[in-house]
């Protein structure tokens, strides 16, 4: 599976981006579809994912200000971000997880968020 990430940009603190990301295939079936970022110099972390029955789960710090979004049919998976901060400036990676455990990632896409 291929995963093509899109809608990264810069924008000021308390704008919005939404991020999409693109499946190859089918995602019926899968375990969860989410959006992870890394900021600089850290960690990667989970923003956000959502089940194929449609639970979302969202980090703490995103709670309130994000959400996550899944389209079956289109094989797409959505993140709506608002009220953006500095803070949240990363690369953000899509992300598919199989029930079998396996993950594939997209290629990474850039916020830049400025004070």
């Amino acid at each position: 599976v291929q995963l093509q990430a899109f809608g990264g940009g810069s924008v000021q603190a308390g704008g919005s981006l939404r991020l999409s990301c693109a499946a190859s295939e089918s995602t019926f079936g899968f375990n969860y579809m989410g959006w992870y970022r890394q900021p600089p110099g850290k960690q990667r972390e989970l923003v956000a994912r959502i089940r194929s029955g449609g639970t979302t789960h969202y980090a703490s710090s995103m709670k309130g200000r994000c959400t996550i979004s899944r389209d079956n049919a289109k094989n797409t998976v959505s993140l709506q971000m608002n009220s953006l901060e500095p803070e949240d400036t990363a690369v953000y990676y899509c992300n598919l997880n199989t029930f079998a455990g396996r993950d594939y990632w997209g290629q990474g896409t850039q916020v830049t968020v400025s004070s």
